[in-house]
């Protein structure tokens, strides 16, 4: 019977405004550089999991600042390249310091609160487990997701960042729900599919861009009204009773 439903926060439930294939875009034409903005979302499904691959084996929190900023021209050089724009890593550094200086804030996606809403409504259990360095209280409190969420919890709390076990053990605890009871969704196949799935908690994708073709071992979504069904239809087991 299916108790708690954790959630990842970037990407998932919100994203930055303006957003990222604007800010990428208006950073390559102001050195001269053309790219479409598909070509920006694609590059970064590749970056991403380059990110990710990459905070695991050393946080970037714990890298100097000379570091992170090596990395970042990598991670724009992974961008621009699978855009379909070839670049060298110094060119890819400039690119990345003009997109960095640009001010951006959260915002959550359209169908965060009414997902939300209909989840609570069933009482699931409902937390947000996040590798964000940030405030996260204040943060959800400023997006109007703390009405809707009995926890969340951050990797700085817990000492490790998905896909390590500590943040998911932290989840389930605030929950008081045992893996088989809980389904976790995210939008990194790593952190948050084979992280959660090797607590044995179950996994769900959600793939907004439509970018992650080749993951067909866990469930998936395109948008957050297409979990409540996949709960309800039984797909991880029982839902709560009154479902």
């Amino acid at each position: 019977m299916i108790k708690a439903v954790f959630f990842d926060f970037y990407n998932t439930l919100a994203q930055f405004c303006p957003p990222l294939d604007e800010i990428q875009q208006a950073a390559c034409q102001e050195l001269g550089l053309t790219v479409t903005k598909e070509g920006i979302n694609r590059g970064y499904s590749v970056a991403d999991a380059h990110f990710n691959r990459e905070n695991e084996a050393q946080p970037l929190a714990l890298r100097s600042d000379g570091e992170r900023l090596d990395f970042f021209a990598r991670y724009e050089q992974i961008i621009l390249n699978h855009a379909g724009l070839p670049v060298s890593l110094d060119l890819a550094k400039q690119v990345w310091q003009i997109a960095i200086a640009v001010p951006k804030d959260f915002v959550l996606f359209d169908d965060v609160l009414p997902a939300l809403e209909t989840l609570r409504s069933r009482g699931y259990s409902l937390g947000v487990l996040s590798n964000l360095r940030r405030d996260m209280g204040e943060l959800c409190r400023r997006l109007d997701l703390s009405p809707h969420l009995d926890f969340c919890i951050t990797s700085a709390e817990v000492g490790a960042e998905k896909p390590q076990p500590p943040i998911f053990l932290a989840a389930l605890e605030r929950a008081a729900a045992t893996p088989a009871e809980t389904v976790h969704v995210g939008d990194q196949y790593r952190s948050d599919v084979l992280g959660a799935r090797a607590m044995g908690i179950h996994p769900v994708l959600i793939d907004r861009g439509g970018w992650h073709t080749e993951v067909n071992d866990c469930a998936k979504i395109a948008s957050l009204p297409e979990l409540d069904p996949l709960i309800a239809n039984g797909a991880f087991g029982s839902p709560l009773r009154g479902h």
